[in-house]
């Protein structure tokens, strides 16, 4: 996994957007449309993974930005 993916997470005063491997958030955010788009852009510049988080914390939707396996694998 690549340390500079991008993980928007629900927290208490609303959506973070945190770097892989750091324990603070680059940004919150009141929604989680407004986390991902600012997520989504930094892992395209970054060209790297963008991991999405329920409310619970799961991961509901992974999408990659760069490094993609040509062809892809299965």
């Amino acid at each position: 996994m690549s340390t500079k993916s991008q993980h928007v997470v629900p927290g208490k005063d609303g959506w973070r957007v945190i770097r892989s491997g750091s324990t603070r958030a680059s940004s919150t955010h009141s929604t989680q449309d407004e986390a991902i788009k600012v997520a989504r852009a930094k892992a395209k510049s970054f060209r790297s993974e963008l991991y999405i988080h329920g409310k619970d914390g799961r991961i509901r939707e992974r999408n990659s930005y760069g490094n993609d396996p040509v062809p892809p694998k299965g």
